[in-house]
């Protein structure tokens, strides 16, 4: 079931926030193959399942549709529209293009006092990893990269990034261990680099987290015959 709000605000906005989570939920189903291509996305059966109303179901369909993960056939209903590798391919790169970009200017002009704060929010991934608390994994590496994009001051193409990113599935690497250990290191290497304000490594540990991550997702899709 989607997760309730704390504060309910109008219902409007509300009804809004429901979308967006369901079109998060079921972008992140087609983009680990738990929604298989050439399915077919009840509007009632995935209301049910998620715990919402169809409402927000018809609208996060609406919005996925105009990314291409679905297509919708007259009396028939919506269709999940096959990927390919070339699609995961490309949609790493452009997250690591970006990524990169903003690595590079927030290693030029990143603060100490921003260093230390990437400090802590590192320490909070540790301890959640440390933990096994997949969801509080998943906040804490989020929380990481969004303070590290934003010390580059480039507001506007952190925005992209964050648009990009969001068919990266954070559950499918918050639940692996290997993964959780290997991003505190990273992330342990970066801050080292940052204070010593070395771009090139920066943008170098950057680009490689993008690149464990596609190799991490299409390893994955190999296990569950995503392109059978």
């Amino acid at each position: 079931m989607i997760a309730p709000a704390r504060t309910r605000p109008s219902g409007g906005v509300r009804r809004e926030q429901l979308s967006d989570e369901v079109a998060g939920r079921l972008r992140v189903e087609i983009m680990t193959g738990a929604l298989r291509p050439g399915s077919f996305i009840r509007l009632d059966e995935t209301a049910a399942r998620l715990g919402v109303s169809i409402t927000p179901v018809r609208e996060a369909l609406r919005t996925l549709r105009g990314e291409g993960m679905v297509e919708l056939e007259p009396h028939r209903g919506h269709r999940v529209v096959p990927l390919s590798r070339a699609d995961i391919e490309d949609i790493f790169w452009l997250q690591s293009t970006i990524a990169r970009e903003l690595a590079a200017t927030a290693a030029r002009r990143i603060t100490d006092e921003e260093i230390d704060e990437l400090a802590r929010l590192n320490a909070q991934l540790a301890q959640a990893v440390e933990r096994q608390d997949s969801n509080a994994v998943a906040l804490a590496e989020f929380a990481f990269h969004r303070a590290f994009n934003r010390a580059s001051g480039r507001i506007k193409l952190a925005w992209f990034l964050l648009h990009a990113t969001r068919y990266l599935p954070p559950q499918l690497f918050a639940t692996d261990r290997t993964w959780g250990a290997a991003a505190v290191a990273s992330h342990d290497q970066l801050i080292a680099a940052l204070r010593g304000r070395d771009v090139d490594t920066v943008v170098d540990l950057t680009t490689g987290q993008f690149t464990d991550g596609l190799a991490r997702l299409l390893a994955w899709l190999d296990r569950v015959g995503l392109w059978a």
